[in-house]
């Protein structure tokens, strides 16, 4: 068996069109945030950014997401990253849709302050900025797919000269 330094071998076209798409599927709600953001603010001079966006749309994250993490487990690279990102992503809208309807900001019977909107609030940070690290994984794949192998071939267990 033949080790390429930080090249994912074997990857076909297909899996780097999967890699592609969840990549690009999981970066659309933040990059659809930040330039809608930037259209308002070159049009009425005033910042407005939709942090909620991202969460609206949680099924392109969620399908993109997948695709990324079934290329990382199946290739073997940034599992760490890809995989806990995504149980994150997951498990902190969760968080957050449930806390919202049981304290009554999601129906609108309780005022947006307190204890509860800075729990959710939270939870919606750290969904983004797990979208985020999911994104930065998804690259990190592209990058390892694209990456050209080294010149020098070496057998694992053998020596460098």
């Amino acid at each position: 068996m033949l080790c390429y330094a930080m090249c994912i071998t074997g990857t076909n076209t297909s899996t780097k069109i999967i890699t592609t798409i969840g990549t690009l599927l999981v970066w659309f709600p933040i990059f659809l945030s930040v330039s809608l953001s930037i259209v308002v603010l070159i049009r009425s001079f005033r910042f407005h950014f939709d942090y909620l966006m991202p969460a609206e749309l949680f099924p392109a994250i969620v399908i993109g997401g997948g695709l990324v993490v079934w290329v990382s487990l199946r290739s073997g690279s940034h599992r760490k990253l890809v995989c806990l990102s995504y149980a994150v992503i997951i498990g902190s809208l969760l968080g957050a849709q449930t806390l919202a309807e049981v304290t009554g900001l999601a129906s609108g019977k309780t005022e947006p302050s307190g204890p509860g909107w800075s729990l959710i609030i939270a939870l919606l940070i750290l969904y983004i900025l797990s979208v985020i690290g999911t994104g930065i994984g998804g690259i990190l794949l592209l990058r390892d797919m694209y990456h050209s192998p080294p010149k020098k071939q070496y057998r694992v267990g053998t020596k460098r000269r």
